[in-house]
């Protein structure tokens, strides 16, 4: 039998003060009838229809592999690495082109809930984009051991600022990067899917003078919960975003299916409501288009631009689109491969953006 609301609540509270969030994440699922945090549909809705279309997670992926060796079809240059510190360690997988002009643009790559980040790699395809470009590109990879579901924890306090929790692991695995490969550091970017879409904007704010720009798929804006119930709640478009001060409004691009069923399209909105508000918006114009993708996928996007046609907050609102990474491959999870491809139209994004000096 269902549990009275009052008595859910008071379980939740308890289960999440006792630092079991695993169980209380099951409790708020059970009662929303929601997937898990974070979690993104495996492909989008049939076009036309009101239904929705979930798929259940693809077969789990091989044993993780030792450090130093190339995941399963993914070539040669993707390659795992290992970021340990005294205050927490993370894996990482790293692509480096084949041949690119240095030195190279880098971009940091945040997995959704229960991924790996093979499993993304496969999905975004952003290594093959990032051949075109001329990009390095790195997948930090969160341990269960931190989250059940393998969210990163973008909804606690604790993880939500600058030398502190996770942002100062994959803000570490930034500069180690930037440190041992050829990179431009005035050319580094953040991107995310879900719960890392929200987790590259909470690294977008915490550290404006590491990320030239960002790209948050399908997530929420930094300080829209702080703990566990207070983040269903702004996934289902009920979140109280507290305003912070920040020294630098880094540029942004997001993309979101309107009905994704999961994070409302509605924290989208949020993230560029902040950003309109910015001074750095005043001078800027706003430009709305329509779109269809190769795949059929009518889209609207929203810009605002510069005198000289540069973007610094792009909004692909996705029409027909569940929780799922737009363009994307279906050899990874959550995935619709009727585009617009994200993947790319962020990097077209991000190299417009470079940090000052």
């Amino acid at each position: 039998m269902t549990l009275p609301l009052k008595n859910r609540l008071t379980e939740i509270l308890t289960l999440t003060r006792a630092g079991k969030l695993h169980d209380a994440t099951a409790i708020i699922r059970g009662s929303l009838g929601a997937p898990d945090l974070g979690a993104a549909t495996h492909a989008a809705p049939a076009r036309g229809t009101a239904a929705r279309v979930w798929r259940s997670l693809p077969a789990p992926l091989a044993e993780p592999l030792a450090r130093g060796t190339p995941p399963r079809d993914t070539g040669e240059r993707l390659v795992r690495n290992r970021h340990a510190t005294p205050r927490g360690a993370l894996d990482y997988l790293l692509y480096a082109p084949a041949s690119a002009a240095a030195p190279m643009p880098l971009v940091i790559m945040l997995h959704g809930c229960t991924q790996s980040a093979e499993d993304f790699a496969r999905g975004t395809r952003m290594d093959e984009r990032a051949e075109e470009r001329g990009f390095i590109v790195a997948y930090p990879e969160q341990t269960q051991a931190a989250n059940a579901q393998k969210c990163w924890n973008w909804f606690r306090p604790g993880d939500q600022a600058k030398d502190r929790g996770e942002p100062a692991l994959i803000a570490g695995i930034t500069r180690d990067i930037i440190a041992n490969h050829n990179v431009d550091p005035a050319r580094v970017y953040i991107a995310g899917l879900s719960a890392g879409g929200a987790a590259a904007a909470v690294m977008a704010e915490a550290y404006p003078d590491l990320y030239a720009a960002a790209g948050i798929h399908s997530g929420l804006a930094c300080g829209s919960a702080q703990d566990v119930i207070s983040a269903f709640a702004a996934m289902k478009g009920n979140g109280n975003r507290r305003p912070r001060q920040v020294s630098r409004y880094v540029p942004v691009i997001t993309f979101h299916g309107d009905r994704d069923t999961t994070v409302h399209p509605d924290n989208s909105e949020q993230i560029h409501g902040a950003w309109a508000a910015a001074p750095e918006a005043q001078a800027l114009t706003r430009k709305v288009e329509q779109g269809v993708s190769a795949g059929g996928r009518s889209y609207r996007k929203t810009a605002l631009v510069d005198a000289k046609g540069r973007s610094f907050a792009e909004s692909f609102a996705i029409e027909g689109a569940g929780h799922a990474w737009a363009g994307g491959s279906p050899a990874g999870s959550y995935t619709d491969a009727s585009g617009p491809d994200a993947s790319r139209e962020m990097l077209r994004f991000f190299l417009q953006h470079r940090l000052a000096g």
